[in-house]
């Protein structure tokens, strides 16, 4: 039999050697899942012997860990705006740097002090659209992805969360499936990696969604699209907002104002690094 304390140890060492980022922490929150248990009953119990069943299937995540599977595909959740959204590989792992994009959309819309529909392209798991409606209560939202598979991971979040009444579903590419439709704002955090690069991802990254990260040569094929179709899908005065990726900040709020946008800003995440473009529809 081995305790707690004696299984991390040993596969934080292993993680480690292997050249795994985060070692330790990895191995926690791989063990808190297999043993249903907070990280911190980790060290209270430290000296507890564990089932051999127990060790077993930890030692699997390990495994697949070293194989570079990201740790939220492992657990299939990942926390998001307090919220621990469900994940597969058939979507984006929501990230902290995200949140920022969440927070700016969700206080612009519970400013409005009316009942809104705000559009959210490229879904994916829906941690953004669902994050907004769990905290303004007056919005409606119309999640989109090009992938059916996404829309499954986003529907059981929204059932999850209990907003799906809240939310309808669309399969297809960007404003594709919404004609006709007008929204008080329009939120996306496109592919922007710029196709040269993603060869260079790290080892974890490249086992997401290569569709949800492939932003075409420059990184900027998504924005040209959404900002020059948007004005289409926004009452005057609406809000779009994207997330960017490093430095992209400039050229993403140029084609704001190319296509007619106003008061566009440039907002930064915790970190200082410029994160996402929002501007205003002309009225």
């Amino acid at each position: 039999m081995k305790t707690v304390a004696e299984v991390l140890k040993s596969a934080t060492i292993q993680l480690e050697e292997n050249g795994i980022d985060t070692p330790r922490l990895d191995a926690e929150i791989l063990l808190a899942h297999v043993l249903g248990w907070r990280r911190l009953t980790l060290y209270v119990d430290a000296e507890k012997n564990l089932p051999l069943e127990s060790i077993l299937r930890f030692n699997e995540l390990i495994n697949q860990r070293l194989k570079r599977i990201p740790v939220a595909y492992l657990t299939g959740t990942k926390d998001f705006m307090g919220l621990a959204f469900a994940v597969n590989e058939n979507v984006l792992i929501p990230r902290p740097d995200t949140e920022i994009l969440t927070e700016l959309v969700g206080e612009y819309l519970h400013g409005l002090n009316k009942n809104t529909i705000f559009a959210d392209l490229g879904t994916g798991s829906g941690a953004i659209c669902i994050s907004i409606l769990k905290f303004v209560k007056s919005a409606r939202a119309i999640a989109v992805d090009i992938s059916a598979e996404a829309l499954k991971v986003v529907k059981f979040n929204a059932q999850k969360f209990h907003v799906d009444d809240r939310i309808n579903f669309y399969c297809g590419d960007l404003f594709a499936p919404l004609k006709g439709k007008i929204f008080d704002a329009v939120v996306s955090n496109p592919p922007y990696i710029p196709t040269n690069e993603l060869k260079t991802l790290q080892s974890e990254v490249k086992k997401e969604p290569q569709i949800a990260l492939d932003g075409g040569e420059d990184g900027l094929n998504f924005y040209r699209r959404i900002v020059s179709d948007a004005p289409k899908f926004l009452v005057d005065g609406g809000l779009l907002a994207v997330e960017i990726g490093i430095n992209q900040a400039s050229a993403v709020k140029t084609l704001f104002e190319k296509n007619n946008f106003v008061d566009v800003e440039i907002f930064k995440d915790l970190a200082g690094i410029k994160r996402a473009v929002a501007g205003r529809k002309f009225l």
